[in-house]
């Protein structure tokens, strides 16, 4: 299913960091259609809960990074955080590969952590979801009133 994801999370990174694009991250433009693929394999729903736990993983790494301790790696934190490896379909191990990618690019930008992207995403797939409810509402609405009318 196609979402307008993008245009979400580019509004949210906007919010972040302003409405002039020159100033933003470099690595914003490269991880958005990473982000975006996790969307279209995993849903509004699912999307969000994996950039949840993506925020959990990195967090994670970061404070193994931190105390110096044994890091078992991004990748492995995220599958523990999705339960990933519990439910292998095509649209899992899309969404696992691409937020493994989007993971390497964004940390290579040093200006700016990678929970931001993830924060940005979770947003965006929580604002797409409550238009979508909203969308929904309406049209039962809509329904409800043809049928009265029609009674």
């Amino acid at each position: 299913m196609t979402y307008d994801f993008g245009h979400h999370f580019t509004r949210e990174l906007a919010n972040r960091f302003g409405p002039d694009t020159a100033s933003w991250p470099a690595t914003a433009e490269r991880v958005t259609p990473f982000l975006a693929i996790v969307v279209d394999a995993l849903g509004m729903d699912e999307g969000l809960r994996w950039f949840e736990a993506a925020r959990k993983a990195h967090l994670r790494v970061t404070e193994t990074e931190r105390d110096r301790s044994y890091n078992f790696g991004f990748a492995h934190y995220l599958d523990t955080a999705t339960g990933a490896h519990e439910n292998v379909t095509l649209p899992v191990i899309a969404a696992f590969e691409t937020l493994k990618a989007a993971y390497k690019v964004a940390r290579h930008e040093d200006s700016t952590d990678v929970d931001v992207y993830f924060e940005c995403a979770a947003q965006a797939c929580s604002r797409l979801g409550a238009a979508r409810r909203e969308r929904v509402q309406q049209l039962e609405q809509g329904r409800e009133r043809r049928a009265a009318a029609a009674r």
